[in-house]
């Protein structure tokens, strides 16, 4: 957990380093240009970083009840009988979605699921849960759009999600820019 959290902090801090360039502007240490450069770099390295902080990669374990596998801020293990939340992260790369599942157990811990051994695996905890539902046990908060991409509903979810992610994608990353240009050129 605690290396999760300084893999965010990093992050963080690559996303604010054209803030703290301007500050260094603003005292005459470093020419003007600086902030504009360190923000497109930021730019670039947060949007590869974000979505690359708690996914599966290789090697990875499953065994009845948890998944585990190593990310890039150390090995996670999910709980697959607490699951509490499954989302759909969906981000762009050359010029097509890549959709990773982001599954939170009881216990606080996130993995990102992005291989199909790993979705299937997920996709049976959760047609369990469901089916457990019945009996009084609480099911996991499973998003439209996760459902559809495990095949769990229709494929509607994953349009409007798709749609969405690219909007607030552009927008978020359009503001970021136009903040980073404003200061540098003051």
């Amino acid at each position: 957990m605690a290396r999760a959290r300084m893999g965010s902090g990093l992050v963080v801090t690559v996303l604010l380093l054209p803030f703290g360039g301007y500050g260094l502007v603003r005292a005459g240490v470093v020419p003007e240009g600086v902030p504009i450069v360190l923000g497109l770099l930021s730019v670039i390295a947060g949007s590869v970083l974000i979505p690359a902080l708690c996914e599966e990669r290789a090697p990875f374990r499953h065994s009845s009840s948890h998944l585990t596998a190593h990310t890039l801020t150390g090995e996670r293990s999910v709980d697959l009988n607490r699951i509490t939340t499954v989302r759909l992260l969906t981000t762009f790369s050359h010029g097509s979605a890549y959709r990773t599942l982001l599954v939170r157990d009881a216990h606080g811990v996130r993995l990102g699921i992005t291989t199909e051994r790993s979705r299937r695996k997920l996709r049976r905890a959760i047609e369990k849960a469901d089916a457990n539902a019945a009996q009084g046990v609480p099911k996991p908060r499973v998003s439209r759009a996760a459902r559809a991409h495990m095949g769990l509903a229709s494929g509607r979810g994953l349009v409007g999600n798709t749609i969405l992610a690219f909007l607030l994608l552009m927008v978020s990353v359009i503001l970021y820019v136009v903040a980073v240009l404003r200061l540098g050129g003051q």
